[in-house]
């Protein structure tokens, strides 16, 4: 990955876990900067987080391959996902989690190039999932 998210904030520890054996068929480029944006969020949500923990994984929802960056961080309400992918929308304050709120959007953009979806479960407080599938 290109973005070493330790020298950016030293002063953290985070418990990251990722699964052996995802492989995908993908634009090497496009699935590092889906994967820095995902774990930039994960990075930068959890950071109020005591004992904050990220999961990197894959398995099969529907038959397709479903990737997925899961942490225990600040979380949201789901009542307000349909912002989540628009550009420049943000459903935490810029104060407590700063950012330019064009992450999502871009993860997003990168994974329908791909002919796939991304979407994301989460609740407020309890972390969020974010999810996104590849066709073969």
């Amino acid at each position: 990955m290109g973005l070493d998210f330790r020298k950016l904030f030293e002063q953290r520890t985070l418990h990251v876990t990722i699964a052996d054996g995802m492989q995908a068929n993908a634009d090497p480029r496009l699935m590092q900067i889906i994967f820095e944006n995902l774990l930039g969020n994960a990075w930068k949500f959890t950071s109020k987080v005591a004992d904050a923990k990220v999961e990197v994984g894959m398995g099969y929802i529907d038959g397709a391959a479903t990737f997925f960056v899961r942490d225990n961080g600040a979380g949201f309400d789901e009542a307000y996902s349909s912002k989540l992918f628009a550009p420049f929308q943000r459903l935490h304050s810029e104060k407590d989690f700063p950012g330019t709120g064009i992450g999502l959007a871009t993860v997003q953009r990168m994974v329908r190039r791909h002919g796939g979806r991304v979407w994301a479960n989460a609740a407020p407080g309890s972390g969020a999932t974010f999810y996104f599938t590849l066709p073969d």
